[in-house]
């Protein structure tokens, strides 16, 4: 008769738990403690059942001080072990339809064109182990006679990045001040942060070629790097920052901020970039 103590037995072992495994570890994994510390504890004498109307003579608080310490050691190996388990398993990015690239093809703005750049979106995702069966477009407008809108290449939503927060429910809320994009959300297909305006190197510029809404830009200057096939420093290309803050006529924008000063990668770098583009999946 009477209630287990399950909870100050839980309370006990996850003191002997790293902080971040404690953090991370759900309840089921004091479950071995939970079933079995109560039966353990009772029977040293721990815990005294003052509801149940009996009476049991408690024992001595150094014997019961030495039983307790022999069964929290013998529960602290399994502990440990399981830790090793979570830190050696690499987390896999099976839900991941959104990501920013971690890093360009390497010449500047000169990505082989969309076909080019949606195949290094799919490079990098299934190098990260992201789920089959994707459809993987690179966030980028293009121009000219067959132009196409980056917002209508990218699917309906919602996307996740690869910590499975989801940054936008459609493309509506994508385009709209109630997306998650920021420096923390807007990570690579491996979960890394990139680099922004304030770290030691600056890689906020995200090449887009796009306007606020998605669409491509319209006008005769060149915002898309010859529609992603020049390296050369006499194009331009319309970028966004990552981490929403620095210069240009829209500074919080995630995808459309100011235009590069060139296409090679030299240029790119020179205004805060790296030939980064934003990945979306299509289910």
């Amino acid at each position: 008769p009477g209630r287990h103590p399950t909870g100050p037995t839980l309370a006990i072992a996850g003191i002997f738990m790293p902080d971040g495994v404690r953090r991370r570890t759900r309840a089921w994994a004091f479950l071995p403690v939970g079933a079995f510390g109560p039966a353990l504890l009772r029977s040293t004498g721990f815990f005294y059942n003052h509801g149940s109307g009996h009476s049991r003579p408690e024992r001595s608080f150094p014997m019961k001080r030495a039983l307790l310490f022999l069964l929290l050691a013998a529960a602290v190996p399994a502990f440990v072990a399981f830790s090793s388990a979570l830190e050696a398993t690499p987390a896999t990015q099976t839900d991941m339809t959104f990501f920013l690239t971690s890093r360009g093809p390497g010449d500047g703005a000169n990505l082989g064109g969309l076909d080019g750049a949606d195949a290094h979106c799919a490079m990098l995702a299934a190098e990260a182990g992201a789920a089959d069966g994707l459809t993987w477009r690179a966030y980028l407008s293009t121009t000219g006679e067959g132009g196409v809108n980056a917002k209508d290449r990218i699917g309906g939503g919602p996307w996740h990045n690869a910590n499975g927060v989801m940054v936008a429910s459609d493309v509506a809320d994508l385009h709209s001040d109630d997306n998650l994009l920021s420096k923390e959300n807007s990570i690579t297909e491996s979960g890394e942060v990139i680099s922004g305006r304030g770290d030691d190197v600056n890689r906020h510029d995200i090449i887009t070629g796009s306007s606020p809404d998605g669409m491509a830009a319209t006008g005769d200057d060149d915002t898309t790097c010859s529609n992603w096939t020049s390296n050369s420093s006499d194009g331009s290309a319309l970028v966004g920052h990552h981490d929403r803050v620095g210069g240009g006529a829209n500074p919080t924008s995630w995808n459309a901020s100011h235009g590069s000063r060139g296409c090679g990668q030299e240029d790119l770098r020179g205004t805060g970039g790296d030939g980064l583009f934003y990945c979306f999946a299509i289910r």
